[in-house]
């Protein structure tokens, strides 16, 4: 989905910064943007750690000029019974998808707020992926959902905070998305997930960038506050 939101951001005229822990990816991504003639600039990091997610914006910044929108998009599904579950992995999705989250919010809001007062668009943007599990509690997925709740509830807060700076803060809850998030879980697993969607047509990365590119477009006094997006056949 992060591939898919920096292509369709590059489109609508963005200077993307590409921030990750696979850096050859990011240079892949950079290099298919740069030769749409787009401008894409690679940092490579872990934000997990919170000084390297500092680290990364304040790179963006000085790269780029400014800091005007930010998309957290990183997360990790890993599901399973909540008796006898590996501490380990609920610890690595509570630091992927809600510290991380929280890093780079955190190092992000004053260059956001600077850019909403004297940037060319005069407003700023978050962007947070949350889940269809932000809003819905489901078995087997205690932690993940606890996570994503956490990122649901953070982003209202948070909108409620810096709405008159006109820092616009959004999330958006997918419901089954066809990525590589479920392929981290064991086969069994994945198992019973294809099995509780059945023949349901699974949303598309770029159907979660096309609601970020809209969100992010919207005019000076239009703010999106919540948006879920599911197949049309998940109920």
């Amino acid at each position: 989905m992060g591939h898919a939101t920096a292509l369709e951001l590059a489109r609508e005229g963005a200077s993307v910064a590409l921030v990750g822990r696979r850096e050859d990816r990011l240079t892949d991504l950079a290099a298919e943007i740069s030769s749409a003639g787009g401008q894409a600039l690679v940092v490579p990091a872990d934000i997990t750690d919170a000084q390297a997610a500092a680290a990364a914006v304040e790179r963006t910044v000085a790269g780029l000029g400014r800091l005007d929108t930010l998309v957290n998009n990183a997360g990790l599904m890993l599901l399973g019974p909540t008796p006898g579950a590996d501490l380990n992995d609920w610890q690595r999705m509570v630091d992927i998808n809600l510290m991380g989250l929280l890093h780079t919010t955190h190092a992000a809001v004053p260059h956001l707020v600077k850019a909403a007062a004297d940037g060319p668009r005069q407003v700023a943007d978050i962007v947070n992926i949350s889940s269809l599990n932000g809003r819905n509690a489901y078995a087997m997925m205690a932690v993940y959902t606890a996570t994503k709740f956490g990122v649901t509830g953070f982003s209202e807060a948070l909108r409620q905070e810096l709405a008159k700076q006109h820092v616009r803060v959004s999330v958006i809850e997918p419901g089954s998305v066809d990525t590589e998030l479920r392929t981290h879980n064991s086969e069994a697993v994945q198992q019973l997930l294809n099995a509780g969607l059945g023949d349901v047509e699974r949303l598309q990365s770029q159907d979660v960038a096309d609601t970020v590119g809209y969100i992010v477009t919207r005019p000076r006094h239009v703010a999106v506050a919540e948006l879920l997006v599911r197949p049309t056949e998940q109920v």
